[in-house]
């Protein structure tokens, strides 16, 4: 399969963060009783109009500044026809040949160094409806579908990239990457479990020097783990089936998480086939410069940006101030931590492991956590001042997610003071090496690797509180007597 190279370009559903739709004034509430945020305009009632929700014209705006697109000063809507049961208009209103953005590109990491792979358009355009094929009450029908329109007319921009990524791996960079771009920008929530957030993937392959090949389009992918399963598994196979001679159709596929594979849907559509024309009740969308530089002046500092000032300003690597930008909260208790504290690079290790750790397996909110990031600053200054050591800490650490108490007082309290007393740590390293003439032979002999082992041993036996830069230069002394 090595001989084949993948092409793959993503196109990206976010939904917009509006308190009401896109052209009629229903709340957008996710979780509501089916059915019960519509109204005759979503509904597609005869004689009803459309009216453009201001707020998500400006959503798309800031999420084409943000990638660096250029906004469009005239776009228009277009009906994309077609019938399914949750498109009660029998059409869905969207932009077709002229977009709000185009342009743009984000940037993934190839051979470490930035590569952007561009942005080819981003588009406003109204949601579905949903429908319920596995329904929860005991009183519908076996082989019946239930819809839910609460979805329907909900604001969304699609963002389409240009066919440039290689990889699954590249395509889940490349999508991780936006998603946090528009959490960052206040765009979209990003939230894929409840929808916000919805990919499809085009996929072809070809050997190199050779056209395009025929692509496949696998629909609603609603995680990375999804995004990426069902990109290798495509890869595969559609080189298996040209390997055996066989052609791979242009078809819609949907991705099963429970087997791994990829379905045949529908025959992939072309633009005719959903008979696009203008949208007779809107006029074009004119976006002045004005307009565009409030909504720039408006944006907060972005990812990468942020992790360009965590390196110039704290002196924190570049993959680990990635991380410490993941999240907006992620970075302002990060900063918060670091201002308050003499050691910002040892803040940026904590919260990037044991505070990321936490949030990971507990799901605690950053924002109105017990542990502050003033007193994970007061942690971390007990270890910059040789108080506490890394064993000891972290010790604390736990303790100070279950507690107020503040930090030094945990310090006696659980017995962690780190023992700095050279005479104490000497008498430690005395006791280790007497009972262990087998490895200090085997060190004195030319086995110098053993000191690990000597430190290791002294700091156990004083409980994990010695000093270890002490304990190190102490025990070199000692196995050199």
């Amino acid at each position: 399969m090595s001989t084949w190279i993948a092409v793959i370009g993503l196109e990206v559903h976010a939904r917009l963060l509006t308190e009401s739709k896109l052209f009629c004034g229903c709340a957008v509430r996710f979780g509501a009783p089916p059915n019960s945020s519509v109204c005759p305009v979503c509904l597609g009632y005869p004689g009803t109009l459309p009216v453009l929700n201001r707020r998500a014209v400006e959503l798309a705006i800031a999420a084409a500044v943000a990638t660096g697109c250029e906004v469009q000063a005239r776009s228009s809507f277009a009906r994309k026809n077609y019938f399914y049961p949750d498109l009660p208009k029998g059409y869905q209103i969207t932009q077709h040949d002229r977009p709000i953005a185009t342009g743009g590109a984000i940037a993934i990491l190839r051979d470490e160094t930035p590569s952007p792979v561009p942005i080819r358009r981003i588009h406003l355009e109204e949601d579905a409806g949903k429908l319920l094929h596995e329904t929860p009450w005991k009183d519908v029908p076996a082989n019946v579908s239930l819809v839910d329109l609460n979805r329907a007319g909900v604001p969304l921009i699609e963002i389409v990239s240009e066919p440039e990524l290689r990889s699954a791996a590249e395509a889940v960079e490349w999508a991780s990457r936006l998603r946090q771009i528009l959490q960052w920008a206040a765009v979209c929530d990003g939230n894929m479990e409840e929808g916000s957030l919805r990919i499809d993937a085009n996929v072809s392959v070809r050997r190199k020097d050779d056209p395009l090949g025929t692509r496949a389009e696998i629909k609603n992918l609603n995680s990375f783990r999804h995004l990426s399963r069902a990109i290798e598994f495509e890869i595969g196979r559609q080189g298996a089936l040209l390997e055996s001679g066989a052609t791979v159709v242009q078809e819609t596929r949907s991705f099963d998480a429970r087997s791994g594979e990829t379905r045949p849907m529908r025959s992939k559509e072309e633009a005719w086939d959903y008979r696009y024309f203008d949208e007779p009740d809107l006029l074009d969308l004119e976006v002045g410069e004005e307009w565009i530089e409030r909504v720039r002046r408006a944006l907060p500092e972005l990812p990468a940006a942020r992790a360009a000032r965590y390196a110039r300003t704290w002196g924190v690597p570049p993959r680990d101030a990635e991380v410490l930008v993941a999240t907006p909260a992620v970075a302002r208790y990060f900063e918060a931590a670091a201002a308050a504290s003499s050691a910002p690079q040892q803040v940026a290790n904590w919260v990037r492991n044991e505070v990321l750790a936490v949030v990971n397996e507990r799901g605690v909110d950053l924002d109105g956590w017990r542990l502050t990031p003033g007193r994970l600053a007061s942690l971390v200054d007990l270890i910059d001042r040789g108080i506490v050591s890394g064993r000891g800490a972290r010790q604390i650490f736990e303790a100070m997610a279950e507690t107020s108490a503040d930090p030094l007082e945990l310090v006696d309290r659980l017995g962690v003071r780190q023992i700095t007393d050279e005479a104490a740590i000497r008498a430690a390293a005395r006791v280790v090496i007497e009972r262990s003439p087998e490895q200090l032979e085997q060190y004195r002999s030319g086995r110098t690797r053993l000191l690990g082992y000597f430190v290791g041993k002294v700091i156990a036996e004083t409980g994990g509180r010695a000093n270890p830069e002490i304990v190190d230069r102490v025990v070199r002394e000692m196995l050199r007597a």
